[in-house]
């Protein structure tokens, strides 16, 4: 599988990599075998770069990745995990419902300064099993899932001294690149214009239908060198599954709006023959800022299938068709929309 550079850095990603979220039961149980068997699909694709976080099944992903790592050759693949939540071990019947099936027994206290991250990545290193981390992302800092007032408080800690933290982790030769792994824009602009970030792992705003990143955040990576690793590149499912009854967009069920420009897309992908998610997996790709987009899933048949429309060919000429029908998420406003 090809690969780019993240960044400045010289670390070269697959252009498809995997991410773990799936594997820590995010929405349904993944039992381990699953889990293994999923990995090892991803492996045999020739996907080299793994993304996994504490939050992922509360640590549950980040030991499967670890375990099925830990025996794969020294600088085969390129493994990230994130900071600013910290795993806290909770009596079983205090385990929070945070849209894991049968996570381990921990909930989350948010910390992103500086003793915080070094505690995290500490931890994310115990939970792997492995001594080596290549790049950690920020978590979810920002408006989506902090609310205006309390991320304001986050933000400062990461400023003012998180940040302090994992340019040590990168100066010491502990990790090899650091960056932000969100759901919104806005933060990515917020942090950019205070540092240089390697990576950004944006999921869901720079897609086929979402162009969120498109007017502000692109330029702003091709002028600091900042790469783009894209997540959720089917939008919570509907560019692969389509406006079907049920069909979400953006961890919601769809509006009609959604829906109907989901159909129109669906149109001009059938004109090339091919199914919309085909034209979905490459979109970011063209983009010179986007080093990877990352696929979850808990099945192997499922990720043998992605990988089948990622080799899926058609003219390029498809993608100005798509234009008349993209979106811009709206503004969050004050209130955390997720958890």
């Amino acid at each position: 599988m090809k690969t780019r550079t993240i960044g400045r850095t010289g670390l070269a990603v697959t252009e498809y990599g995997f991410g773990t979220a799936a594997l820590g039961g995010l929405y349904r149980a993944c039992p381990r075998d699953a889990a293994m068997a999923t990995l090892d699909a991803a492996w045999q694709e020739g996907v080299r770069y793994f993304d996994t976080a504490p939050w992922y099944g509360f640590g549950l992903a980040e030991r499967r990745t670890g375990d099925f790592l830990r025996d794969k050759p020294k600088g085969s693949y390129v493994l990230s995990s994130k900071v600013g939540r910290i795993m806290v071990p909770v009596a079983d019947d205090k385990v929070p419902a945070y849209g894991y099936v049968d996570p381990l027994p921990f909930d989350v206290r948010y910390d992103y300064s500086y003793d915080g991250i070094m505690r995290s990545v500490e931890l994310s290193h115990a939970r792997l099993g492995l001594n080596r981390i290549d790049m950690l992302y920020v978590h979810d800092i920002g408006v989506y899932t902090h609310g205006a007032e309390r991320n304001a408080f986050h933000l400062r800690a990461l400023l003012d001294s998180g940040l302090k933290a994992l340019d040590e982790l990168k100066s010491s030769g502990a990790i090899k690149a650091y960056g932000l792994g969100v759901n919104e824009v806005p933060v990515c602009l917020d942090v950019l214009r205070h540092a240089d970030l390697d990576c950004i792992l944006l999921a869901g705003r720079y897609t086929l239908l979402d162009r969120s990143a498109a007017a502000e955040l692109l330029p702003l990576c091709e002028e600091k060198g900042t790469s783009l690793v894209v997540g959720g590149v089917f939008n919570s499912g509907i560019l692969a599954t389509g406006p079907v009854e049920g069909a979400h967009f953006d961890y919601m069920p769809a509006t009609p709006e959604v829906a109907g420009k989901v159909r129109a897309m669906m149109e001009i992908a059938r004109g090339q023959h091919v199914p919309l998610a085909a034209p979905a997996l490459k979109f970011p790709l063209e983009h010179p800022s986007v080093a990877c987009v990352l696929l979850g899933t808990a099945k192997p048949e499922s990720l043998h299938r992605n990988m089948a429309l990622a080799r899926m060919t058609f003219s390029k000429d498809i993608y100005p068709a798509f234009e008349p029908h993209i979106l811009v998420a709206p503004e969050l406003g004050d209130d955390a929309v997720r958890q």
